[in-house]
């Protein structure tokens, strides 16, 4: 195979126009073996596109993008990430999923400041305390594991567990004839902490694993949207650092999270908004309700893409 002719003229080049010229880096490191094969698959992966690619001139993008942000964003505002799955399906309609993830990060990000400076100041202290490790833990497995574990998996198990959680609180329901608050329990909010941290750094789907061990206890609905604005902020703030680690951050999907960033402070206003104005018997029943839809569409989901 010959060398490409403007790789043979970059050769004179100085050190630093040779780094800049990517598609001769890029043919050099394919030609090596070992790690440097594997270092030119990582910097240059086909997959990804170049700045000027043209995703930000396609409608389709922008039909996709900004229903989910606005939909993400009502969830942050204060119920507890119940609808914000609907982020990354949504915009792999128009993209690869870990594409859509990565460009959803930053704007996740800042709605959280947002989430955290509404809610201020009301929050369950315990609650954070007894999760946040667990949620720690998830994110470096999801961090360790994110060669191995698919999107599709992970929709797959989120679903069933948000699905038979929805299902055991309608037994409960005709069977007591009331909603009984459970009690705080450190090992099961460890638990769902490590689940809602490992769910959320695959596929940005924290929130049904965060609501099982949640929404029982019954909070006050301010004190729960508090307590999960700041519990996912946490999380995504930490999510930060391997997603860049795993060359995620590239100029394209981050000039794309600018784009979309100026929705995210609105919409999360909007749902803090609405959930000021429910009473907890209105906020509860509609929380499960959501629960149940997200756990249906997170099935299919996980079934569609495994078979």
């Amino acid at each position: 195979m010959h060398r490409p002719a403007r790789c043979r003229k970059s050769v004179k080049r100085s050190y630093g126009q040779l780094i800049a010229s990517s598609g001769c880096l890029q043919y050099w490191l394919s030609r090596r073996e070992g790690f440097w094969a594997i270092a030119g698959a990582t910097v240059f992966p086909s997959s990804l596109p170049s700045p000027m690619s043209g995703l930000l001139a396609d409608p389709w993008f922008y039909a996709a993008a900004l229903p989910a942000v606005i939909l993400v964003g009502l969830s942050k505002g204060g119920f507890g990430g119940a609808v914000g799955f609907v982020g990354v399906p949504l915009m792999a309609l128009t993209m690869p999923p870990v594409q859509a993830a990565a460009i959803l990060l930053p704007i996740l990000c800042l709605m959280d400041i947002v989430s955290v400076w509404t809610w201020w100041g009301v929050y369950d202290r315990k609650m954070l305390v007894d999760m946040m490790p667990g949620a720690v833990i998830g994110i470096g497995l999801g961090w360790l594991t994110a060669a191995l574990v698919t999107e599709e998996m992970v929709r797959l198990i989120v679903g069933a567990v948000a699905l038979i959680f929805v299902l055991r609180w309608l037994y409960l329901q005709f069977r007591h004839g009331s909603d009984h608050a459970a009690a705080p329990n450190r090992v099961a909010a460890a638990v769902w902490g490590t689940v809602a941290g490992f769910t959320s750094f695959v596929a940005h789907v924290g929130g049904p694993p965060f609501q099982v061990y949640a929404l029982p206890i019954r909070l006050d609905p301010k004190v729960l949207s508090g307590t999960a604005a700041i519990f996912f902020a946490a999380t995504n703030a930490l999510k930060l650092i391997p997603y860049f680690a795993l060359g995620q951050f590239d100029t394209a999907n981050l000039t794309a999270s600018a784009v979309l960033m100026p929705l995210a402070p609105l919409s999360t206003i909007a749902g803090a908004w609405l959930v000021r104005r429910m009473r907890p018997e209105v906020f509860y029943p509609f929380t499960y309700a959501t629960v149940a839809v997200v756990a249906v569409k997170l099935l299919w989901d996980g079934v569609s893409g495994l078979f």
